[in-house]
Protein backbone atom coordinates (compact mmCIF):
# COMPACT_ATOMS: atom_id res chain seq x y z
CA UNK A 1 0.00 0.00 0.00
CA UNK A 2 1.33 3.45 -0.94
CA UNK A 3 0.73 6.47 1.27
CA UNK A 4 1.50 10.08 0.28
CA UNK A 5 2.36 12.93 2.65
CA UNK A 6 3.51 16.50 2.11
CA UNK A 7 5.96 18.19 4.46
CA UNK A 8 4.50 21.67 5.18
CA UNK A 9 7.96 23.14 5.89
CA UNK A 10 9.72 22.00 2.68
CA UNK A 11 6.75 21.11 0.43
CA UNK A 12 8.49 17.79 -0.27
CA UNK A 13 6.34 14.84 -1.30
CA UNK A 14 6.93 11.67 0.70
CA UNK A 15 5.55 8.35 -0.53
CA UNK A 16 5.63 5.44 1.91
CA UNK A 17 5.80 2.11 0.11
CA UNK A 18 6.06 -0.79 2.55
CA UNK A 19 9.19 -0.23 4.61
CA UNK A 20 10.66 2.39 2.28
CA UNK A 21 10.07 6.08 1.70
CA UNK A 22 10.45 7.92 -1.59
CA UNK A 23 11.08 11.63 -0.97
CA UNK A 24 10.61 14.05 -3.88
CA UNK A 25 12.47 17.34 -3.41
CA UNK A 26 11.70 20.29 -5.68
CA UNK A 27 8.65 18.63 -7.16
CA UNK A 28 8.28 21.08 -10.06
CA UNK A 29 11.82 20.33 -11.22
CA UNK A 30 11.02 16.61 -11.00
CA UNK A 31 7.79 17.08 -13.02
CA UNK A 32 9.74 19.05 -15.62
CA UNK A 33 12.36 16.29 -15.88
CA UNK A 34 9.70 13.58 -16.23
CA UNK A 35 8.01 15.64 -18.94
CA UNK A 36 11.32 16.07 -20.81
CA UNK A 37 12.08 12.36 -20.54
CA UNK A 38 8.66 11.39 -21.93
CA UNK A 39 9.04 14.02 -24.66
CA UNK A 40 12.28 12.40 -25.80
CA UNK A 41 10.63 8.98 -25.88
CA UNK A 42 7.66 10.18 -27.99
CA UNK A 43 9.84 11.97 -30.54
CA UNK A 44 12.28 9.06 -30.81
CA UNK A 45 9.53 6.49 -31.38
CA UNK A 46 7.72 8.89 -33.73
CA UNK A 47 10.88 9.40 -35.77
CA UNK A 48 11.39 5.64 -36.16
CA UNK A 49 7.75 5.22 -37.21
CA UNK A 50 8.35 7.54 -40.18
CA UNK A 51 10.59 4.88 -41.73
CA UNK A 52 7.47 2.75 -42.31
CA UNK A 53 4.29 3.28 -44.33
CA UNK A 54 0.63 3.03 -43.37
CA UNK A 55 -0.61 2.64 -39.80
CA UNK A 56 2.87 2.81 -38.27
CA UNK A 57 3.46 6.17 -39.94
CA UNK A 58 0.12 7.40 -38.55
CA UNK A 59 1.27 6.37 -35.06
CA UNK A 60 4.43 8.40 -35.68
CA UNK A 61 2.38 11.48 -36.56
CA UNK A 62 0.30 11.11 -33.38
CA UNK A 63 3.43 10.75 -31.27
CA UNK A 64 4.75 13.98 -32.76
CA UNK A 65 1.45 15.67 -31.84
CA UNK A 66 1.72 14.35 -28.26
CA UNK A 67 5.35 15.48 -28.10
CA UNK A 68 4.40 18.94 -29.35
CA UNK A 69 1.74 19.24 -26.67
CA UNK A 70 4.34 18.26 -24.08
CA UNK A 71 6.55 21.05 -25.37
CA UNK A 72 3.72 23.36 -24.28
CA UNK A 73 3.53 21.67 -20.87
CA UNK A 74 7.20 22.36 -20.09
CA UNK A 75 6.87 26.16 -19.78
CA UNK A 76 3.55 25.72 -17.97
CA UNK A 77 5.28 23.63 -15.28
CA UNK A 78 8.05 26.21 -14.92
CA UNK A 79 5.56 29.08 -14.84
CA UNK A 80 3.50 27.34 -12.16
CA UNK A 81 6.64 27.02 -10.05
CA UNK A 82 7.03 30.80 -9.92
CA UNK A 83 3.44 32.04 -10.19
CA UNK A 84 0.69 30.62 -8.02
CA UNK A 85 -2.44 31.66 -6.15
CA UNK A 86 -2.13 32.15 -2.41
CA UNK A 87 -5.05 31.74 -0.03
CA UNK A 88 -6.01 35.12 1.45
CA UNK A 89 -7.50 35.52 4.93
CA UNK A 90 -11.30 35.43 5.10
CA UNK A 91 -12.48 39.05 4.81
CA UNK A 92 -16.12 38.30 5.68
CA UNK A 93 -15.27 38.38 9.38
CA UNK A 94 -13.98 41.99 9.10
CA UNK A 95 -17.21 43.31 7.55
Amino acid sequence: MMERQQDPMTNDWTFTIGHRELVVHQRYEVLSMINDFMLGIWFTIGSVCFFYQGAVQTVGVWLFVVGSLQLLIRPAIRLHRYVYFKQLPDTDQDA
